[in-house]
């Protein structure tokens, strides 16, 4: 399979991990020991990142239903390592009522190919997406 292309297959997990509420298919996109410098929360690495977002997730899906959608700017594949980035929009609706909630952040995720052969996250970081004040 095409490098490229079985990343955005993993894309699409993560995409409907988040769009299901299911913490574990969320995960299942990341490398068994990762680095999540997700904004709004602690920097996590190792073992200790996936135990931490898969309780951060399990909350959030817990109180909104979560829909995101993915703008990928672009994947570059160099060897056994790619670059991913672009957006990701997030629409979280209060499961008790109320208005939902968008975000809209920026991300880098650097992926790496495993010894099984599929492409995991193994670093993670994202930021709020800021207007163009010029």
């Amino acid at each position: 399979m095409n490098d490229v292309y079985a990343i955005n297959v993993a894309k699409s997990q993560f995409r409907d991990g988040f769009n299901t509420g299911d913490p574990n298919l969320v995960l299942s996109v990341f490398a068994p020991t990762f680095t999540d410098m997700s904004d709004g929360r602690p920097s996590r690495y190792g073992a200790d990142a996936g135990i931490k977002l898969r309780a951060d997730l399990a909350n959030l899906f817990a109180a909104y239903d979560a829909k995101i959608n993915i703008i990928i700017i672009a994947i570059r594949v160099q060897q056994d390592m790619a670059v991913d980035h672009g957006w990701h929009e997030l629409t979280l609706t209060p499961k008790g009522g109320g208005e939902a909630i968008y975000r809209r952040t920026r991300y880098l995720e650097v992926w790496t190919r495993q010894t099984t052969g599929e492409w995991r996250i193994s670093f993670y970081m994202d930021n709020t997406d800021l207007p163009d004040t010029v």
